[in-house]
Order: structure tokens, then sequence, then C-alpha cells
């Protein structure tokens, strides 16, 4: 009898046969030799079916037709892949064929594209059927998943949460879309000078286009506040003749302060108005001389650990920051490196290792010492034994695993990285050096915090330098530059926060050196330094995808927030094309630059729609709580039917109730208040080609 493995695409699949020792020649669709079989889809064979399959009346828009909830979903093959939807049907039934191993992606979309083959190539039970589970393409590991393969069963309930995503975005989309375009479609249609419109929205989709909006308009409606701080100019002792300032110190209206709760300031270190900076530095210049008492001097060594492990989202961040490349550049470099066994599994959102995965954690080390650019550095943890205690470390916690570890390199193929073009052997170097870092010790710092005092008025300085580099000799891709280490810094001064001033350690010891509690310092003057609040950022692709997985943090009531910790929006494996979706709708715009995000004005028109119909659906918390509740169907807290149903009752009371509702004018009198930050949109719409593929949009199951 023979055994057969299926993956999700014909690389992931010869790396199967070449583990397994597969030498037979590659037939239509699948290779066999002896009592084994390799086969593969080509990404999702199967799709969920338009409404119109189940009647052709439905293919019409209409109100009459809406909320459309199928008591049974229906599937087909996709047209394009039928043909090797055919050769796997054949080859999972054949009479020969007794075991099956689904060595689809390990995550709940391969669980999905695996299933739905099964599903409709109506595989019977009788055959025993095995879920292999891996978290990178070397040999050893996929010898071990095969090896430690568990029943397909098992993976019944992610099963579940895999069919109810799908059609949860597939009801959303179908009613939501349609009753929407049935109701506002022709106001934007007219308003734009559109030839057709559709309001194309989705449950994550249109939550993240809300995100978008609504961070454009609050600094739209921002209002710079001007505000004044004082800082005295800090010299040395007053018997030595030079003046020099050595450094400024940052008056703050603490406890004793003639300013302490004044309606006046802005903030405890600042004033709204400069006429009372000038006021203090008025109070403070009189009696000559000039000086400073310092009042407190504290020095402590502080130690900064090395960051957790990339999962994808970090990952994304950093080299939408580092690279300007988009989320889904960056997914397509790291999916690359994993079928060069370079890296592990990338649609992770885990930045810990699990604890058997720690155990041999020598084996990727050891890979890496051949690496040429680092390899000095993976040297010198294995000879220093640096990895050995790492199982006990904060890097390593299987409680924060669900699906797969963080992203590490596997330390095979690792002379690819010099042949790989510049950003993707950019992106591989950022893992490494992240890896890499984890078993190194804390950088350490000196901070020095020094508070003055006159006329009962306090003044604060602080320093901070870099004593024991420790892991940013590996991490920091630009250490041993000179350049100035801001720490954080950047936009406190203009916000109004007083930030610490890096110094070099020589350089901070000749500051602080003979000073004690009760020391006198020359003042060379009170200097005013006007500031302006600043308005938030505009997100970047990598700073959304990151708020896009920290969804909680968006929400204001502390209990809720506290209800849906660890829900995010949209998953790992999705975030990247929800942005790439949004561009397409043209719905927003990508500055590929920059990756500097923006809305269009069809985008914000559509927003207006969502707010003033279904505004559940630009809410965060209800976005996250719907991706909770997978979860929850996944690890079995939560049953298939109860999720189901509160989903569908959803879909109902809102659709029914959009339908009802008679405020198109006024949706027309919102779209005027935006207009004018876009005086040529009208215009530049109705000179461009319309495309009706990208402009109108598309339902979001398609």
């Amino acid at each position: 009898m023979k055994r057969i493995f299926i993956a999700e695409k014909p690389s992931v699949a010869q790396q199967f046969a070449t583990a397994l020792g597969v030498r037979g020649a590659r037939q239509n669709g699948y290779i066999e030799d002896g009592d084994t079989i390799v086969t593969w889809c080509v990404g999702h064979l199967v799709t969920m079916s338009y409404p119109e399959v189940y009647d052709p009346a439905l293919k019409k828009w209409s109100m009459e037709t809406i909320p459309f909830i199928p008591d049974d979903f229906r599937y087909e093959i996709i047209p394009s892949v039928s043909q090797q939807f055919n050769t796997v049907k054949k080859l999972l039934n054949r009479e020969d064929v007794e075991s099956i191993y689904v060595c689809t992606d390990s995550g709940r979309e391969g669980e999905y594209i695996y299933r739905l083959v099964d599903q409709m190539a109506e595989v019977p039970d009788t055959k025993k059927k095995y879920r292999v589970w891996i978290d990178s393409q070397t040999d050893e590991e996929i010898l071990r998943g095969i090896r430690e393969a568990k029943p397909l069963s098992e993976y019944d309930a992610l099963s579940d949460a895999a069919y109810l995503r799908a059609k949860e975005d597939y009801l959303m989309g179908i009613n939501f879309s349609r009753v929407l375009s049935l109701k506002y479609a022709w106001k934007v249609r007219d308003y734009l000078g559109l030839d057709r419109c559709v309001i194309a929205v989705g449950r994550v989709m249109t939550c993240v286009l809300g995100m978008i909006v609504e961070r454009e308009r609050s600094i739209r409606s921002f209002v710079p506040t001007p505000f004044y701080r004082v800082l005295a100019q800090v010299g040395k002792k007053p018997e030595e003749a030079d003046n020099t300032t050595l450094f400024e110190a940052e008056w703050r209206a603490v406890q004793g302060s003639r300013y302490a709760g004044s309606p006046e300031l802005y903030k405890e270190n600042g004033f709204r108005k400069e006429e009372k900076a000038k006021e203090l530095t008025a109070y403070l210049d009189e009696p000559l001389p000039v000086t400073l008492k310092v009042e407190k001097l504290t020095k402590k060594t502080e130690k900064k650990n090395p960051p957790l492990l990339y999962n994808l989202a970090e990952l994304q961040n950093d080299c939408s920051r580092i690279y300007k490349i988009n989320p889904s550049q960056t997914l397509e470099i790291v999916q690359e490196l994993y079928e060069k066994k370079m890296v592990t599994y990338p649609r992770t959102d885990a930045r810990v290792l699990s604890t058997a995965v720690a155990k041999e954690i020598d084996k990727n080390l050891r890979g890496l010492t051949a690496y040429p650019s680092l390899g000095g550095y993976a040297d010198y943890v294995m000879k220093q034994g640096g990895h050995k205690g790492i199982a006990k470390s904060r890097y390593v916690n299987d409680k924060q695993i669900t699906d797969h570890y963080a992203i590490i390199p596997t330390g095979q193929n690792v002379g690819q990285g010099a042949s790989l073009p510049p950003v993707k052997a950019g992106v591989y170097d950022l893992i490494v050096r992240r890896f890499l870092s984890i078993f190194y010790p804390p950088a350490e710092y000196q901070k020095v915090a020094i508070e003055l005092v006159r006329h009962e008025e306090h003044f604060f300085a602080n320093f901070k330098s870099l004593l024991k580099p420790g892991y940013l000799m590996i991490a920091d891709r630009n250490y041993g530059k000179k350049t100035k280490e801001k720490e954080g810094a950047e936009g406190r001064e203009k916000a109004g926060d007083s930030s610490e001033k890096m110094l070099d350690p020589e350089e901070a010891a000749r500051l602080v050196e003979g000073l004690r509690k009760g020391s006198v310092l020359s003042c060379n003057g009170f200097v005013i330094k006007e500031g302006e609040t600043s308005p938030p950022k505009r997100y970047a692709s990598g700073t959304l995808i990151l708020a896009m997985e920290n969804a909680g943090q968006l929400i204001e009531d502390e209990e809720l927030r506290e209800q849906i910790k660890g829900a995010g929006i949209g998953t790992s494996a999705t975030r990247d094309s929800i942005i790439s979706k949004l561009v397409k709708n043209q719905y927003i715009a990508l500055n590929q630059k920059t990756q500097i995000i923006t809305p269009t004005f069809l985008g914000e028109i559509i927003y207006d729609c969502v707010l003033y119909s279904i505004r559940g659906l630009l809410r965060a918390d209800l976005t996250a709580s719907w991706e909770k509740g997978l979860a929850g169907v996944a690890d079995g807290s939560i049953t298939a039917d109860e999720y189901m149903t509160k989903m569908s009752d959803y879909v109902t009371k809102y659709t029914d109730y959009v339908k009802k509702l008679r405020n198109q004018d006024q949706i027309t009198q919102v779209f005027d208040r935006t207009k004018p930050y876009y005086k040529n949109a009208k215009a530049s719409r109705t000179r461009r080609k319309k495309d009706e593929r990208t402009v109108a949009g598309s339902e979001e199951h398609v």
C-alpha cells in the first residue's frame, strides 16, 4: 500500500520529495517512487460559490434578496486550476493509497486549503489521514514533522475556525457590500463622476480603512499649541574664570515653585505665553552673581536587554522603516528565504522560541558560523557557551506560542546569503542579527540625573553614556559608526518633553567630576526656547501592520481592552493583503518611497458611508473580538455553532438596519466637508480612464 504527501505548492512538494528520498520522475501534477507519492495544490484549488450558483435570481443585486445567509454553503473548483484538482482527487482516492499526509502550510489557512480539497474530492474517512506540522523546510524538520504527524482529526477545531473565517468574510462581503452599494453607491458615483461604483466593505478591510481615515482627520483638525521652555546655561564653578557652558538644564514647576499649579503652564515644563517665561527669567536673573546649587545628583547603571525575536509584524515594520518596502514585499522575501531553508516559518505572531527548539538551538548557531558577515559572532557564542542557558530566559516561552515560534535563521544554506540581491540579503541579515543578539549580554548604560535650584525654582538635566555595548555590537547595524545615538529622543523637544542627552563615557565623567549635593555652579544666563505641539504621525505600512497586530491598544474602555487582550485585526498571514486590497480599490494611497499611507477622497467617502450606517465595521474592538472568537473556536473554548449563530445574527441585524435608513442627502453633506481637502479629486478622477476593477472595488470574498 502507498502513502501520499500533499503540499500547498509545487516548490514545497519538491522539498518533501527530496527529504523523503523520492527520486521518481515528475509526472503531470505529482511525483511517484515506490510506495510514496508527493503531490501539491497550487494555493487554493476550491472556492466558495457566488450567490447566483444557489439561485440565478441572486446575481442581480436587490434589497429584496438580502441578507443572503445559506443554510449549507456551496463550493466549487477554481476553473484555472481544475486540472491539478482532478489530478489530486484521483491520487487521493486511488485504491492503493492507504495513508494521506497533509503538508500544507502549518496554520489556519493551510488547513483550510486541504480541507476544501478533501471535501470536494470526497476522500473516504476509511483512509488514514495525518497532519504534518513543521516550522521550517529543512530536511531534518520535514522528517521530524512526518515522524510526529498526528491524526488529522486532532485539527478539526482549527478547521472549523478556518471555515468560519471564510464564511464570515463571505457573508459580510456579500451582504454589507450589496446593501451599502444599493443604498449609497449612486450618490458616490454621481458625486465623483464615476461610470460605476461598488462600495466594497469587509470585516478587516473596512476597520483598517477606518484607522487610516481617522488618523488623517485627527492630523487635519490638529491645532498646534505654542509653548515656551526656560533653560539654564550651566557653567563651571563660580571661582573658575572660564564661563563655558557645560550643559543646559530645564526648568520645571515642581512643588515649591511660585508657578506650581498655575493655569499659565503648558505641562510642568513650559508656559503657554512667552510673557510668563520672560517674567520667570527676570526673577531668576537677580541678584548677581547668578548661580545654581546642586540639590540632587544621582548616578545609576541601567541594563537594556536584547529585544525579543522577530514575528512577521515586527519584521515587516523594520523592513518598511529601513528598506522602504511594503509588508507584502517583506512577506514575499521571507517566504522565499523559508523555501530556501534559510529561515523558519514566516507567518507567525510569536516572538519567542519553544522549549523543544531551545534544546537544539546549537544546530542553528553552528550553521551560522559559516555566514560570511556575521559568522564570527555565532562562533563566539558557541565558544563562550552563551546559548546554554537560553531555555530559562525570556526568549523561550511555550505559553506565548500558538501555531509557530518566532522567525529565526535555520543555519542552513547560509552561503546563499551573499548571492541574494541587496534587499533580500538585508532582510536575512536583520533576522540573523536579531537572533544572535539574544545570546549576548545586555547593553549597559550609566545614567546621571542632576537637579539644581535657584530661588526655589528647580532645573533638571539628564545624561546617558554607553558603558558596555553588549548585544548592540551585533543587533545595531550602525554600531561603531560615529553617529549620535538618540535613544528615542527624536521629536521630544518639539513636543515639549526633556530627553536624556547621549554622551561618551569620558565626556560624562568630566561633566560631573567633583560634583556633589550642595555644589554651586555658575549660570551663564537663562534662555527661552519656543516649541510647538505636533500632530499625530501618519501611518507607514510597517507601523500600520503593528497597529493592526496590537489593536487592543486602540480601545479606550479598559475592561473591554482586557477582554480582547492579545487579539489583533486580521492575522499575520493576511494583514499585508488587506493593505494591498485597500490600495487596489483606490481607498488608500501608499507612497512607495516613504511607505507613508494616506486615504484617498474615495476612501474617505466610503468611510463616511460606513460611519453613518454600519459603524461597528470601523471599530477595532469589534473586529478584534471577531478574531478572538475564531481563536476560541480553534482552541475549543467556543463551538462553531455558537460562533455561526452570532455572526449570522449580526449580518442580518445590520443589513436590515441599513435597508431602513433614509439618510442619503445627509451623506452628501458629509462628503462636502471633506471635499476641500481634495480640490481636484473630482476632475482628476474624471480625466482618468475608469478601470472598473480597481476603482469600483469588489466584494471582500472575491
